[in-house]
């Protein structure tokens, strides 16, 4: 049987003590970037693994982070979930999900005692499950909430949905268009709001009576079904910013059965397929990656007892393609 790759192994190949293999391999700061890389390359080299269950003995951590998500069928959660993994990963720590069957803070704490059960160190909430999670509270260790107000001692992480929103609509009003529609988010959704207020506040900076939304729940059904419904609504010269992709894409088909043309569209959240569109569409792009190392990085500074700000805004940016 071969023999297990020890952290002496490591130290030898790195040319490091096993004083440093140790530090890196608990995530301590005392060790200086370029060390850091050899040793990670060493143990990478030789496939070196740290024990999870004795690194924990020593330094009271698991080394593992908690997720709370309510669904994985939008695509939003689905790249913050990917976002977050990843982050995690490359942080050293593994993510342990548990998935809520509703969104009730009942049913958060259940889920946060089961996580603190299983020693996670902390915990990130991802939008449609971080109300739920902060009203909770973790109690038992930090908390991150993703898409939610700061509140009862967690650390709240969000896009510039506002912002993004806002940009959009004013591109669309500076190209001439007479008014801008809005096919918005589930009630509740707290991106969703966000992305109305931006909407709202754009057309009230520019003079412009907001017309009354419509609603979807972010599926492309959902835009499909109430894009019929717009297509009546709709004036010459008139847009429309949706407030993800998913709707969009469902809009845009509505459009086209019922022969609308010339209709800007603009949606939010540049999923992978929105170039792909047709026509290939103009969108808000959020910085998922962004999201998630930050998010992974804010909890890792609480576990560690830094200071961390209660809200943090990353910002969104305009992707112009054909449709807007």
């Amino acid at each position: 049987m071969a023999r297990s790759v020890s952290a002496a192994d490591v130290a030898r190949l790195a040319g490091v003590s096993g004083q440093t293999v140790s530090r890196v391999a608990n995530g301590s700061e005392r060790v200086d970037p370029a060390t850091r890389a050899r040793v990670e390359a060493a143990m990478a080299q030789l496939g070196y693994r740290p024990h999870r269950a004795a690194r924990a003995l020593r330094t009271g951590r698991s080394g593992t982070i908690g997720v709370l998500v309510r669904t994985l069928a939008s695509v939003g959660n689905a790249r913050m979930l990917e976002a977050v993994v990843a982050a995690g990963a490359a942080h050293g720590h593994a993510v342990l999900v548990m998935t809520l069957a509703d969104d009730t803070p009942d049913t958060a704490q259940a889920a946060l005692s089961a996580l603190a059960d299983q020693g996670v160190d902390g915990a990130i909430a991802l939008n449609e499950a971080s109300p739920a999670a902060r009203t909770a509270g973790s109690g038992a260790f930090p908390l991150v909430t993703v898409d939610a107000a700061p509140g009862d001692g967690s650390v709240a992480i969000e896009s510039d949905h506002a912002g993004g929103a806002a940009e959009a609509v004013a591109h669309l009003l500076s190209a001439g268009r007479a008014t801008v529609h809005h096919l918005a988010g589930p009630a509740g959704s707290y991106a969703a709001s966000e992305r109305e207020r931006g909407w709202r506040e754009a057309l009230a900076a520019a003079g412009v009576a907001a017309p009354d939304p419509l609603r979807g729940d972010w599926s492309a059904r959902s835009g499909y079904l109430r894009g019929r419904e717009l297509a009546d609504r709709l004036g010459p010269g008139d847009a429309v910013f949706v407030a993800n992709d998913q709707m969009a894409l469902g809009l845009l088909r509505a459009l086209g059965e019922t022969a609308r043309a010339g209709v800007a569209v603009i949606g939010f959240d540049d999923v992978a397929d929105a170039a792909d569109y047709r026509p290939p569409l103009t969108t808000v792009a959020q910085d998922f990656d962004a999201l998630g190392e930050t998010a992974v990085r804010l909890l890792l500074d609480r576990v560690a007892g830094r200071e961390t700000p209660a809200r943090t805004v990353v910002p969104t940016r305009l992707v112009r393609r054909e449709s807007a």
